[in-house]
């Protein structure tokens, strides 16, 4: 049921009279700076403002009525002030030169189903708890020293899918295999090993904390259910969100739906949490040497707590950060890297030939051979490109009133960065709509923020600071299915015919799964 439906329906049946709402949008308007100052923006209609405008795909209308208003646009949500961004000029003021001032978070009611706001990372205001979780992030589990000692068993997770994909070629040749399934199983698994040296996607960890429908539920589609459905109901427009007094009535069941996904995974991470604290009070207990003991040792040593400080809560809650966003964004990432490498077969193989010749047809790819895979490099940052895992970035906040070219973006505006419009604008990319990795051969443009027309990872301090890892597992996940088999569309789908469109969220997942046949190269 569409959201267009739900509003009319909620409007008729739970609404107010036009006279009360328009008492408060005066109300509003009179706290807010002059229109003459905010930047240019579709004609809005009365109370809804320009509700009607984000359609079904608000990145592509956005990205449209950019063309119309300019890069640096305003809209009013119901009763919610929006600036967004589309160009990399804009964006770096924003996210570089007044990160100071535009980093707080804009919390949507979605964002608030179970206290996220309040204790996960990319949501918190930048404080001191920010900063100490920054810091922990930065120190204990993305450094370059972790990642590098935790590479092998990212390989043997890796191995491990690539075991599936080869047995399913020889139990059931000629049988088309669901690769979003197939990679958000191996990510999951990848992290799970290195955090909590388990793999998270075995079917036994779930179903004994009831988190299964049925005994017959797979761990890894359970997760992934919990993931997306967490991602796609932060994503949808909210009526409470733009109209703040009916925030308690939730009206589309997104908090009580987003609460319930969300509740069933910080209920395993605290099981997990308190079965390893068992087992640390044992004598003949080996630490894991992982990142949940790391953290666990940090949360015990006093001398520590002045500088960094988690405890449990502060661990559930990053757990549910990492995983969240470290599965759901690199599974759909591959998925998209897939989708699009089997509609341009030049492409898959100019891939398959670059790692023939650098890595060898019978050897396995290292995360040391990615610096020596430039069209494998140029394929991924293609991606990041054409297909952002989260297209309008999360919302960010001004804290202050701030003069960008001219315009002013009001105290307490919504600000959104337009990743898709970005990635698609024919000023900045030749034929910006085709897949062509080559435009990356020789660029020195990269994802790591320092580049404004490619921040798949945004920029600025609220920089995903899982970056690294992401980049490692999306390089070695894509290389090593194109170096190992060979992926055809099922018997009818022409290439210029798979079905490339859009679910929209705090992720951009594809609408219709990718099936593709695998055979052993």
């Amino acid at each position: 049921m569409d959201f267009f439906f739900f509003f009319l329906v909620n409007c008729l049946l739970c609404l107010f009279s036009f006279t009360f709402l328009g008492f408060l949008a005066r109300k509003a308007a009179n706290n807010q700076t002059p229109a003459a100052k905010l930047p240019p923006g579709p004609a809005r209609l009365p109370i809804i403002g320009n509700i009607h405008n984000l359609g079904l795909n608000p990145h592509k209308s956005l990205a449209d009525l950019a063309k119309v208003h300019g890069p640096l646009m305003s809209l009013k949500l119901g009763q919610v002030t929006t600036i967004v961004a589309s160009s990399p000029a804009v964006a770096k003021e924003i996210l570089q030169k007044h990160d100071k001032l535009l980093s707080d978070r804009h919390i949507t009611l979605a964002m608030e189903a179970g206290d996220i706001h309040k204790f996960g990372l990319p949501l918190l205001p930048v404080d001191s708890k920010w900063r100490n979780l920054r810091k922990v992030c930065n120190s204990y589990v993305f450094t370059p020293r972790k990642l590098d000692s935790n590479q092998d068993l990212r390989r043997e997770k890796i191995t491990e899918l690539l075991e599936g994909v080869r047995r399913n070629v020889c139990e059931r040749p000629g049988e088309a295999v669901e690769v979003g399934r197939l990679v958000f199983k191996a990510s999951l698994n990848a992290l799970s090993s290195t955090i909590l040296s388990m793999d998270l996607a075995d079917e036994a960890t779930i179903l004994s904390m009831d988190l299964a429908d049925e005994a017959t539920s797979e761990a890894a589609r359970q997760f992934k259910e919990l993931a997306s459905g967490m991602t796609h109901e932060a994503g949808t427009p909210n009526l409470g969100d733009f109209f703040p007094f009916l925030a308690k009535f939730d009206l589309q069941g997104i908090q009580r739906r987003i609460r319930v996904h969300m509740e069933k995974a910080l209920n395993l991470f605290e099981w997990l949490i308190d079965q390893r604290l068992r087992e640390r009070k044992s004598e003949s207990y080996v630490s894991a040497n992982d990142v949940l003991d790391t953290l666990l040792a940090i949360n015990d040593d006093a001398e520590n707590r002045e500088e960094v400080h988690m405890d449990l809560q502060r661990i559930k809650y990053l757990f549910l950060d990492l995983f969240v966003a470290g599965t759901d964004t690199t599974a759909t990432t591959l998925e998209w890297a897939m989708a699009e490498l089997l509609r341009n077969p030049k492409a898959l193989t100019k891939l398959k030939e670059e790692l023939d010749q650098t890595i060898g047809k019978e050897n396995h790819l290292n995360e040391s051979d990615i610096p020596r895979l430039p069209y494998l490099q140029a394929v991924i940052k293609e991606i990041f490109r054409l297909h952002p895992p989260l297209p309008l970035l999360l919302p960010h906040k001004a804290g202050v009133d701030v003069e960008i070219d001219g315009f002013t973006v009001p105290k307490g505006a919504q600000i959104l960065v337009n990743l898709w419009a970005i990635g698609r604008d024919p000023m900045i990319w030749d034929d910006p709509n085709s897949f062509t990795p080559e435009r990356f051969l020789g660029s020195e443009v990269d994802a790591r923020g320092n580049h404004f027309e490619l921040i798949t990872f945004g920029a600025g301090r609220r920089i995903c600071p899982g970056m690294s890892l992401a980049y490692r597992m999306l390089h070695m996940m894509l290389g090593s299915l194109v170096h190992w088999f060979d992926w055809k569309l099922p018997s009818g789908v022409k290439p210029e015919q798979l079905n490339m469109k859009e679910k929209f969220g705090v992720t951009l997942q594809k609408a219709k799964p990718l099936l593709a046949i695998p055979t052993l190269r």
